[in-house]
C-alpha cells in the first residue's frame, strides 16, 4: 500500500508545477534550452492519447536568429519582441495527411484510415481536434521538464505554414514560446471561472 502522506505531498508539488503555480510567460531569461530537452519534450508529448493513435501533431522548434527573422514578419506586432527574446518558439501544426501514418500507428485495424477520410472536412476536424489535444500535452510536458511556456495566437497561419512547411499539407494551430521565464515581469494572475459557472453535473 502506498504511503498516502508522501504520495499526496509529491502530487501537490507536481500539481503546483503543472497547474496552480505555472504561468504564461512573455518575458524570458537569457538562458538557452538544450536540444536534448526538446527531444524529450516531444517524446513525452507523443505518449498522450489521440483518436486511433492518429498523432497529427507536427512541430518545428525555431531556435536560430535566422529562423526567428523568418517567423517574426508573420506575427502580430504585440507578439514579435517576446518571440525574439524567447530561446525557442515552437510552431505546432497538424498534418492533413495523418491517415497515411495509421498503418504504422494503428496496424491492427487496416480500415482505420477510412474513419478519418470520408470528406476533407472530416479529415481537417480530426486533425485539428487531435492536434489540439497534443498541443495541451505539449504544454504540460514542457512544464514538467522545468520549462516555461508562452502559447500564442496572433499570427498569419497560412504565411507561417508557407515559410516553414512548404509543399507539406500542414496547417498551423498555434505558436508556443519556450524557455525560462522572467518571473519579475509577471502581472497578478487573472481570475478563472468557478466550477458553478463553467460546469454541470447531470
Amino acid at each position: 500500500m502506498r504511503d498516502s502522506v508522501s504520495s499526496s505531498a509529491m502530487t501537490d508539488q507536481h500539481i503546483d508545477q503543472l497547474f496552480l503555480q505555472a504561468r504564461t510567460h512573455s518575458a524570458w531569461l537569457d538562458q538557452p534550452v538544450a536540444p536534448q530537452l526538446l527531444q524529450k519534450l516531444y517524446a513525452m508529448t507523443a505518449m498522450g492519447p489521440t483518436s486511433a493513435n492518429c498523432s497529427p501533431l507536427r512541430v518545428i522548434f525555431v531556435c536560430s536568429p535566422q529562423a526567428k527573422e523568418r517567423l517574426l514578419p508573420h506575427m502580430a506586432a504585440g507578439n514579435r519582441e517576446k518571440t525574439r527574446q524567447a530561446p525557442v518558439t515552437a510552431i505546432l501544426a497538424y498534418d492533413l495527411d495523418f491517415p497515411e501514418q495509421l498503418a504504422t500507428l494503428y496496424p491492427h485495424e487496416p480500415s482505420a484510415p477510412s474513419w478519418f477520410t470520408s470528406s476533407a472536412d472530416a479529415t481537417r476536424i480530426a486533425a485539428l481536434r487531435n492536434g489540439s489535444l497534443q498541443g495541451g500535452y505539449f504544454i504540460l510536458a514542457a512544464r514538467s521538464l522545468g520549462l516555461d511556456c508562452g502559447p500564442m495566437g496572433g499570427f498569419d497561419a497560412e504565411a507561417v505554414a508557407q515559410a516553414f512547411f512548404p509543399d507539406r499539407p500542414y496547417e498551423v494551430n498555434f505558436l508556443c514560446n519556450l524557455g525560462y521565464g522572467d518571473d519579475q515581469a509577471l502581472h497578478p494572475r487573472l481570475p478563472r471561472l468557478s466550477f458553478e459557472t463553467a460546469c454541470e453535473v447531470v
